[in-house]
């Protein structure tokens, strides 16, 4: 199912979290977003740090950090719900919301990134996501305001500058 971003809320899309059950993002309506597919086992996953100090500083502003764990990078997030849990809590400290894990390219990817991949960052990129920990930025009305690469450290002046903006609009 692919979704229209122009007319449809990015978090009118149904995915279940980590867990089980509906991750039921409408909670997030009137929300910032920063919708990250996560990996526990690549160079980049220590982004975490950086994307639960976001969560920490700006959730009382209403915003949050969503995180999708997703396999299809050289098989860099492995285990099971459970397991990718515990990394996260463990290692990381990460009190962000997780969604079940999901494909974000190709023949099954999720509507969640089919509502996404059409919109291009700073360099003009659209399309498949690229690696693990590619940023989506979704503002308050559920469209998406900003993609960020993988290599974009989730605390960089473009990331935070871009979250305050839509905290404060």
């Amino acid at each position: 199912m692919t979704t229209d971003n122009a007319a449809t809320s990015v978090l009118d899309t149904e995915i279940d979290a980590l867990q089980g059950g509906s991750a039921d993002l409408s909670q997030y309506a009137g929300k910032a977003v920063l919708i990250v597919n996560v990996a526990s086992k690549c160079g980049l996953t220590p982004q975490y740090a950086g994307l639960e100090r976001l969560q920490e500083r700006y959730a009382a502003q209403g915003f949050t950090v969503l995180g999708v764990p997703c396999n299809q990078f050289l098989g860099q997030e492995p285990g099971t719900s459970e397991e990718i849990a515990e990394f996260c809590s463990a290692t990381y400290g990460v009190t962000f919301p997780l969604t079940e894990k999901v494909e974000v390219n190709g023949d099954a990817r999720h509507a969640l990134y089919e509502s996404l991949v059409g919109f291009a960052d700073g360099e003009g990129h659209t399309g498949d996501i690229r690696w693990n920990f590619e940023k989506f930025l979704i503002g308050r009305d559920g469209k998406v305001v900003a993609r960020f690469s993988p290599q974009t450290e989730p605390e960089s002046a473009e990331v935070v500058t871009a979250v305050e903006r839509q905290l404060a609009g």
